[in-house]
């Protein structure tokens, strides 16, 4: 997970980049947000990961940490990817 956290890193830079080449509006934010949810995912397991008889893991609080906060920042980086970097797509002859 922290390999996809770098990648949105770079890609939110990159994007930061054609941004303002392009004019375009300052969505690319995004990226950093959803790398920075990703983030929080991986100090969840690795809180898990050093105290791993606690009890307080089947609250839903914990649950959205451990599982709820990855997935949120992955699908709003493949979305903010996707709004960037579309037109890569639809330059084909």
């Amino acid at each position: 997970m922290i390999a996809v956290a770098i990648l949105l890193t770079v890609l939110g830079l990159l994007s930061r980049r054609l941004g303002r080449v392009t004019r375009a509006s300052p969505t690319y934010i995004f990226s950093f947000v959803a790398a920075f949810f990703i983030l929080v995912g991986v100090g969840g397991r690795f809180w898990v990961f050093l105290h791993p008889m606690a009890t307080e893991y089947d609250s839903v609080v914990w649950i959205l940490v451990y599982n709820g906060a990855p997935a949120f920042g992955l699908t709003l980086g493949v979305i903010v990817a996707w709004h960037y970097w579309s037109w890569l797509l639809a330059e084909r002859d």
